[in-house]
């Protein structure tokens, strides 16, 4: 039981007789464990050595036990620094060993998962391992994990974990999904929404990504689903930079005290603009620059980015295609 602090099964068994005795000698010991006098002598001199033993003064050849927490405790702690420093370096040899697998075999780049049970255990897995981030792509129909039901986001965001989720604006269609969309901004999601998204995607740590191939499960076709987990190369770059560009354009979405999901169901859509501001995001949407604009409504330039700044402000935008957006949900064109 004690081999985890460097113990022997003898020295364990003469430790475990020696706590119950104020003093002992070997002899004592040895009437006590049914070993030789000679053999608990041996392994006397080595709990001595190791800090669980010390000889008396007063009694030639008696030995007394060190506390268990000062004898046990910190050698336990120092292999539990040599098992982490020992698991770092296997995953830094796993990582070796991966890249060098990757230049010679197009199989460790990506790997094919079929069925929705495997794409839902990937998905555990990965965010069960992930260590800083999660980057991902939610399209309206789930194909393996219903809105609502991936657990280990919550707990990877418990641990520290960042999320940055794009939705696309379908999915919020789905029964639950504004409440559920909420929860996860609560507990520290990054949310953010689209019109639409291109594919479904989840990446954890930029080191790997899982990217359903084909049509499947209850959202898609009948078929099982078949996903492709992609690790480090070219083609997860470039899955990373597509999410960043979708992610530059994409509506926050920020949980109002009422519990809403703002930026998702145009909640402020009843906000009416005046006919200029109408007139002026129109031109905008259209293309025309603001120098144009403002000549065209007789109007200071810096009163047209004004007038597009404010709106920008009610429509919750940071961007103006973000502004373009939100106008057409809101109708305010």
């Amino acid at each position: 039981m004690l081999e985890a602090a460097g113990l022997t099964p003898a020295e364990e068994a003469v430790y475990r007789t020696l706590v119950t005795m104020p003093t002992a000698s070997a002899d004592d010991i040895a009437k006590q464990s049914g070993l030789v006098p000679l053999e608990v002598e041996r392994v006397l001199a080595a709990l001595k050595a190791k800090g669980l033993a010390s000889g008396t003064d007063r009694t030639p050849r008696s030995f007394v036990a060190n506390p268990p927490d000062v004898a046990l405790l910190p050698r336990l702690q120092r292999q539990s620094d040599s098992l982490d420093q020992a698991r770092a370096a296997v995953t830094d040899l796993l990582e070796t060993y991966r890249r060098t697998r990757r230049r010679r075999d197009p199989d460790q780049l990506i790997e094919v998962i079929t069925g929705a049970e495997g794409l839902r255990q990937h998905l555990r897995q990965i965010q069960d391992s992930t260590r800083h981030e999660m980057l991902w792509f939610c399209k309206a129909q789930y194909v393996a994990m219903p809105s609502g039901s991936n657990q280990a986001e919550f707990d990877a965001l418990a641990r520290g974990v960042r999320y940055r989720v794009l939705y696309e604006r379908a999915f919020f269609d789905d029964p639950g999904a504004v409440d559920n969309v909420a929860d996860g901004v609560r507990a520290g999601e990054m949310a953010r929404a689209v019109p639409h998204l291109p594919l479904r995607l989840a990446v954890a740590d930029r080191a790997i990504a899982i990217c359903p191939l084909v049509p499947g499960g209850p959202g898609g076709s009948s078929e099982e689903p078949t996903t492709a987990l992609v690790r480090g190369s070219n083609l997860l770059e470039a899955l990373v930079a597509l999410f960043e560009r979708y992610w530059v354009d994409a509506v926050p979405l920020h949980v109002s005290e009422s519990g809403t999901v703002d930026g998702t169901d145009g909640a402020a859509r009843g906000h009416e603009l005046s006919a200029t501001d109408r007139q002026l995001l129109s031109l905008l949407v259209a293309g025309v620059a603001d120098k144009a604009i403002a000549s065209q409504m007789g109007l200071s330039r810096r009163t047209v980015q004004r007038r597009i700044q404010a709106m920008m402000a009610v429509a919750g935008a940071t961007t103006r295609m973000q502004l373009a957006w939100q106008a057409a949900r809101r109708n305010w064109m």
